[in-house]
């Protein structure tokens, strides 16, 4: 196991500099000139003298390959650079928003698993029941529609009609814990709702294809009660596709929630790397798909070695 643990983790570091160095080349094929974009106002062109002056304060006079190299280097030693815009270190905004959208993904995916593993298990066991289609409906109904369309249904509902929960914004733990999870409960469920669709359905599946198998029988032949039969060789067997799927689903979610955060003004990571975009602020877009890459490897990771736990034939693999 720890030769699978630093096999993966030198694994991690080489698919971290091919993520660095990409997104660096890719940024300088963006159209448009950071200095040129901060120094315009109101649609008009700035001085030539005034961009030449700032791109050499942010060292964008200087070759590709210098450039690069300092990037790189600055890396290593752990800094992400300061920002183009207020001059604001990219860790200090990253270790202030990353922790609200691990918040937001954390509690979609423990309410994603919590029901989405259940309600599989029900949809197999019942395969072809009423139960069993209703679940299927309700998943083929989840994925297909667009989560800033459940987002803003869930708001009309909840926040305009019923007035029970706020229609959007955030307020710290420290300052009222009770509108703090408040606000977190609508932009929670709008994720969880398609997260748990996705948990649902590969639940269903691979326990179908565990239900009917030599040891499930030789189980039940031996006389031992069915439901320590479907805990103990039906259930656990059929985990490990689905601990699977919800590590890439997971670090996905990371970079990947951006509606969500836009239409209930959550201040995560994702809203963070649209604006950054948006001014071509270079270092703030290389920290985040740095940092965002860095948990997607470190999620799989941990779920690459629970899988053997679930599945101890694994092990010998």
């Amino acid at each position: 196991m720890a030769g699978y643990i630093v096999k993966r983790l030198l694994t991690a570091a080489v698919l971290l500099y091919v993520v660095a160095t990409v997104v660096f080349f890719l940024l300088f094929l963006v159209p448009g000139d950071p200095a040129v974009m901060l120094l315009s106002s109101g649609g008009v062109a700035p001085p030539p003298e005034a961009v030449t002056q700032l791109r050499g304060q942010m060292g964008l006079d200087k070759p590709i390959v210098t450039q690069y190299l300092a990037y790189l280097e600055h890396i290593a030693h752990g800094n992400l650079g300061n920002s183009f815009q207020d001059q604001t270190p990219v860790s200090q905004v990253i270790a202030e928003r990353l922790p609200r959208t691990l918040e937001l993904v954390g509690a979609a995916a423990l309410l994603s698993v919590v029901t989405g593993i259940p309600l599989g298990v029900i949809a197999a066991r019942r395969a072809g029941s009423w139960a069993d289609r209703m679940l299927r409906s309700f998943t083929s109904f989840a994925l297909s529609v667009p989560v800033f369309v459940v987002g803003t249904l869930l708001l009309l509902l909840f926040s305009q009609v019923l007035g029970w929960l706020p229609a959007g914004g955030f307020s710290t733990f420290s300052d009222s814990p009770l509108r703090h999870f408040e606000a977190l409960i609508l932009p929670t469920v709008t994720i969880a709702i398609g997260f748990s669709a996705m948990v649902l359905r590969m639940t269903r599946s691979t326990v179908l294809g565990v239900i009917d198998r030599d040891w499930v029988r030789t189980a039940r032949a031996k006389g031992l009660a069915e439901r320590r039969v479907w805990r103990r060789h039906i259930v656990r067997n059929s985990l490990g596709p689905v601990v699977t799927l919800t590590g890439l689903q997971i670090g996905s979610l990371l970079g990947g929630t951006v509606l969500v955060e836009y239409v209930f003004n959550w201040p995560g990571l994702s809203g963070m790397l649209v604006t950054a975009v948006d001014y071509r602020d270079y270092p703030e877009v290389q920290g985040v798909v740095l940092v965002v890459a860095a948990l997607f490897i470190l999620i799989n990771l941990v779920a690459d070695l629970i899988y053997p736990i679930l599945d101890p034939r694994a092990r010998s693999k």
